[in-house]
């Protein structure tokens, strides 16, 4: 971490010390107006300006409650992350530091939050790991095990996975992250993390329950054989009573210079494949983003429509759409999935009834064709949904509160769940108790969430996600 300060001139300065005034309050600078962070493959990219440049992120997160720098003038940092050794360095430059009244921002252990020990303090040392730790990536994933996959093809005959033309050359390989190794890669992996997986936390590398699946592409520059970090996810095995384990997907991230073309997919696809080929309860997501729930929503209902013993199902409900007008009340309960259904669907595909029921929406809707007649009763079908999950009638959280309890690897890794006398909240959307107010804040919900419905039918319909 370098710092550098502009030199100042002494005329100037002379100038400033006849002048007698009022001082000025230091406002302070936002991180996000003055840090910029790229990605460089190479140390001919470090001051260059190839590498690729992160953006937008919120860094104004990292420095205090305000979000602000104080006590610098023209304050500029540039930071410099390398793809190879995932070592970081902060460039540093600034006009002048004045207390300001409001102190001078420490910037070393606000940038060390960020970055921990992979922030090197030289740029020489910095420059230096781009030879020394050349096939750093290489040597880390030479213990793991390569996951086999074939992404199968849709109607038109393209692959669901990564293109065809990188598929040979692009793999994912599974590591426990409890090994030395494999724990101090992740621990680099960490910035890349809580500047872009919002919510982001560190994992506990000492738990063997946790799994890191590292997505690497094979390159070969006059024979020399190395691996290029394109994404990676943070897999956590849980105990499921009395004999089962579920598959928990608690970070998933493709390096920005790769994302859109089709790694995460790609990685979700593999996710699935492992929990079927080892039988495990089911596959869950914690706290998806929105970009990443949509994704995952149109795997899954890719999936569900190669799954021939639900279309019989999808069929009748569809049907009963289409033969009548639904009042609230009786319409979910007829175009609902059964229990043996979503437990079919468990069983076969590890989709999560939550999961399923968000496809079994989508399917419905490409079930009916999108034809302007049945919306109607289309759209009530969603509302009455909505309105349920949202208030709680017949909600199997309602009334239930998670307390964490500790265990031995990590206090915050294990939970309790009770259920409360008096009920609780719903959890999710804030409803207004007024009832006009409460039908147009549902009514929005409705609408936003068929968005949500056609966007992934019209993805799915043209089989790319």
């Amino acid at each position: 971490m370098g710092l550098k300060q502009a030199a100042a001139d002494p005329i100037s300065d002379a100038k400033k010390r006849r002048r007698v005034g009022f001082n000025v309050v230091d406002v302070g600078i936002e991180a996000n107006e003055c840090i910029k962070i790229y990605l460089v493959n190479s140390k001919d990219e470090v001051d260059a300006a190839s590498g690729f440049l992160i953006e937008p992120i919120d860094l104004n997160q990292f420095f205090g409650e305000d979000g602000k720098i104080y006590g610098y003038k023209d304050l500029k940092i540039i930071i410099w992350l390398s793809t190879i050794s995932l070592h970081a360095y902060a460039d540093i430059t600034f006009q002048s530091t004045s207390e300001g009244g409001r102190g001078i921002t420490d910037l070393k252990p606000a940038l060390q939050n960020i970055f921990g020990e992979s922030l090197v303090e030289k740029k020489d040392d910095f420059l230096d790991t781009f030879t020394a730790e050349s096939h750093y990536i290489r040597t880390i994933i030479s213990n793991g095990e390569v996951i086999h996959y074939k992404a199968p093809k849709g109607h038109n005959g393209e692959t669901n996975g990564c293109l065809e033309s990188e598929a040979s050359s692009v793999e994912v390989i599974c590591m426990p992250v409890n090994s030395m190794p494999v724990g101090q890669l992740y621990s680099r992996l960490v910035p890349l993390a809580l500047l872009l997986v919002d919510g982001s936390s560190p994992i506990d590398i000492t738990d063997p329950k946790w799994e890191i699946y590292l997505v690497v592409q094979r390159t070969d520059q006059q024979g020399d054989i190395n691996f290029k970090l394109i994404g990676f996810a943070a897999v956590y095995r849980f105990y499921k009573y009395p004999d089962d384990s579920r598959l928990r997907i608690s970070q998933i991230l493709v390096l920005p210079p790769y994302q859109g073309q089709g790694h995460g997919r790609h990685l979700l696809e593999v996710l699935n494949h492992v929990a079927v080929s080892e039988k495990m309860y089911d596959v869950t997501v914690e706290e998806p983003s929105d970009y990443l729930q949509h994704v995952r929503t149109c795997i899954d209902t890719l999936r569900l429509l190669a799954f021939d013993s639900i279309q019989p199902s999808i069929n009748l409900a569809v049907l009963h759409l289409k033969q009548g007008k639904f009042s609230e009340g009786n319409c979910r309960l007829q175009l609902d999935p059964s229990a043996s259904v979503v437990e079919d669907v468990r069983k076969n595909l590890k989709i999560n009834k939550k999961q399923f029921i968000q496809c079994w929406e989508v399917l419905i809707y490409l079930g009916l064709g999108s034809i302007d007649q049945y919306m109607e009763n289309y759209m009530t079908f969603i509302s009455e949904r909505i309105k349920i999950d949202i208030l709680g009638k017949e909600s199997d959280t309602a009334g239930k509160r998670v307390i964490e309890v500790p265990n031995d690897y990590d206090h915050d890794m294990t939970f309790v769940m009770f259920r409360t006398q008096t009920g609780g909240e719903a959890g999710g959307a804030q409803i207004d108790k007024t009832q006009t107010n409460q039908e147009e804040q549902l009514r929005q919900l409705a609408e936003g969430r068929m968005k949500e419905i056609k966007l992934v039918a019209e993805k799915v319909s043209s089989r790319r996600v």
